[in-house]
């Protein structure tokens, strides 16, 4: 048992709780009880709240309209347009198609970088039907292929020719096939239009 003469602190705990009346420990306990009920509405209030945002999230996400039949024929129409896009612009199949003979590697150069940015113009507008993702593997496909064009025929010599210039970008995708994006990118175009036709 604790002797209260000793401790100064618990002698004055123990002579103010003796010298409590009836009314102001009334007092007390209201303002406890008041105190106590206010923060209890206060977290009731803010739960509450809380479910109501959720629950108009959870609205909001249904109101959005389900696309109908034709809007699913564009967002398809989309992802194909965008796939031929890939595989237009993939470097074995650009050099393959746009091949000439008796050109500089410069002129070559140029042609390759110029179809690149035709065909991705053409087919601009497509990001309107498909996913930020997607148009964004479309967009650094075309950077990926822009940029080793450019940096391959930067290391030829100037006298080179196209052919050289097409010879060294297929030699560069044979020993590096990760240097390749366009099969990643059509995997993931593919995957989302499987998706939206579910």
């Amino acid at each position: 048992m604790l002797n209260y003469e000793l401790n100064p602190i618990f002698a004055a705990l123990k002579r103010k709780s003796m010298s409590l009346s009836t009314n102001e420990l009334l007092i007390q306990l209201s303002i406890a009880v008041v105190v106590g009920g206010s923060l209890a509405y206060l977290f009731w209030k803010q739960r509450k709240e809380s479910k109501k945002g959720t629950q108009g999230r959870q609205a909001v996400a249904e109101a959005q309209p389900v696309p109908d039949a034709s809007t699913r024929q564009l967002q398809l129409s989309a992802y194909e347009r965008l796939i031929l896009l890939t595989d237009r612009i993939a470097l074995p199949n650009l050099v393959s198609r746009v091949n000439q003979q008796g050109i500089s590697a410069r002129e070559m150069q140029a042609i390759l970088t110029h179809t690149i940015k035709q065909e991705f113009e053409y087919n601009v507008t497509q990001q309107i039907y498909v996913t930020a993702e997607s148009w964004e593997a479309v967009r650094n496909l075309r950077d990926q292929n822009l940029l080793i064009i450019n940096q391959i025929s930067s290391f030829l010599p100037a006298e080179a020719t196209g052919q050289d210039l097409n010879r060294a970008i297929l030699e560069m995708l044979m020993q590096s096939p990760k240097a390749s994006l366009h099969a990643v990118v059509a995997e993931v175009l593919s995957y989302e239009a499987k998706r939206l036709m579910r």
